[in-house]
């Protein structure tokens, strides 16, 4: 017949329980603490590059789709086997400003169309001030496919392109680094590649999409700068580095492609079974593919932070494998009052639960923390997605709860006569 000890450890609520494994853990507050390191580190870390890399995708989709999403590229593609040469300066493409026009006068499904050339690290010269930038030459559509315009002076119009005039239109960024605070760039000369260039206006500040920064660019007449900063050598028109193309909508984006493919396969003479010496990139493919590389990056980093929570699961079990050795006599003196096998397990699975749980919350409000922080200072969207919260809390109880297992079976296996004899 069981005695009323033995009645009470085998029937002792959940409560009981985590009452007596908060005891325990407190007698031992410093390792206690140092265990929970492990977990709080592993969740911390794991929700803090969850909340970075979905932060940093918002932040790139927000400025895509601020160019808009019925935009797409259309840029040179030459065959491995050309000896084509398709660099930065526009010699060779295959791409002229008479396929940019024959595009806007007969695909249909295009609202505005865009030819450019560009070239990087051209030397840009004020008042003694010496910066490298990127120069876009292109025509008067630029800003309504790219969505982006003047916030002061105007960009050049159709009389500066015919003309070929040295006029520029300077990235927000290139003005407060050529200019100082408060001066009047509006009618300055300044020079680049030795040339000299009259300033009629200044970009409104669109950011960084990727590694381009829109605002340390400056914008010249195409025919300008096919001119003057590059020469003029195509076979057929102007050569350029590829066209922006804004359809009328969304929906209409895949007929334009369409339309276009056909088109500049005409155009240049090509028949299958050959390769096109174009591609075409549309600006919801470019979301999509960007969403893609960065969710699978987030993916595959906060793996490697979920294993600190597995190498903080095996330093709770060690801790509770040292705490069982510890703890023989008093699991004894238990067993002796009628504690049950199940009543020392649940006690010990109770403590590695306890330190994986509190751990976990710690770790939650610490990563949640640090990736406000880092969203603050960076200046990206704060984003911290509920299922990474919920996952690592619940890994945290999973990997204390195995942890717990083998620790706790020792406990209570233990032979009551032989743990009393444990000095």
């Amino acid at each position: 017949m069981a005695t009323p000890v033995q009645i009470r450890f085998s029937t002792a609520s959940t409560v009981e329980v985590l009452v007596m494994a908060l005891e325990a853990l407190w007698s031992n507050r410093l390792r206690t603490g140092l265990t929970m390191l492990g977990v709080i580190i592993g969740i911390a870390s794991v929700i803090a590059i969850t909340s970075l890399g979905q932060g940093v995708q918002k932040a790139t989709e927000q400025q895509l789709q601020g160019l808009g999403t019925n935009v797409m590229l259309v840029f040179p593609d030459t065959p491995r086997n050309s000896r084509i040469n398709l660099g930065s300066s526009g010699r060779g493409t295959p791409l002229n400003w008479e396929d940019a026009r024959a595009i806007k006068d007969q695909v249909t499904t295009a609202s505005a169309v865009s030819a450019f050339l560009q070239k990087p690290n051209v030397s840009v010269v004020y008042g003694g001030k010496n910066i490298l930038t990127t120069v876009i030459g292109t025509d008067l559509s630029y800003p309504e496919v790219k969505n982006i315009y003047p916030q002061s002076g105007q960009f050049f119009n159709q009389d500066d392109l015919l003309s070929s005039k040295s006029v520029v239109v300077l990235g927000s960024k290139l003005r407060e680094q050529l200019f100082e605070p408060g001066a009047n760039a509006i009618g300055a000369n300044i020079r680049i590649q030795g040339e000299r260039y009259i300033v009629i206006g200044v970009m409104e500040s669109k950011g960084a999409v990727g590694r381009i920064d829109q605002d340390n660019q400056i914008y010249i007449p195409l025919t300008n700068m096919s001119a003057r900063l590059i020469g003029n050598n195509a076979l057929a028109g102007i050569a350029i580095n590829g066209l922006w193309l804004k359809a009328s909508d969304e929906s209409s984006l895949s007929a334009a492609q369409f339309q276009v493919t056909n088109l500049l396969r005409l155009r240049h003479n090509i028949y299958p079974p050959q390769a096109d010496n174009f591609r075409i990139i549309n600006q919801t493919d470019m979301i999509n593919t960007l969403n893609n590389v960065v969710g699978l990056f987030t993916v595959m980093v906060g793996a490697v932070a979920g294993i600190s929570l597995v190498v903080g699961g095996i330093g709770i079990a060690n801790i509770m494998l040292a705490s069982v050795v510890e703890r023989r006599r008093e699991i004894g003196i238990r067993k002796a009052l009628g504690a049950t096998k199940a009543a020392i397990l649940k006690q010990f699975l109770a403590e590695a639960v306890v330190v994986s749980g509190v751990g976990g919350v710690i770790g939650m409000g610490f990563g949640i923390a640090l990736a406000f922080s880092a969203a603050t200072i960076f200046q990206f969207p704060f984003v911290v997605s509920l299922w990474s919260v919920i996952s690592s809390f619940g890994l945290s109880c999973i990997v204390g709860l195995l942890a717990g297992v083998i620790p706790a079976n020792n406990a209570a296996k233990l032979d009551p006569i032989v743990a009393l004899r444990t000095d």
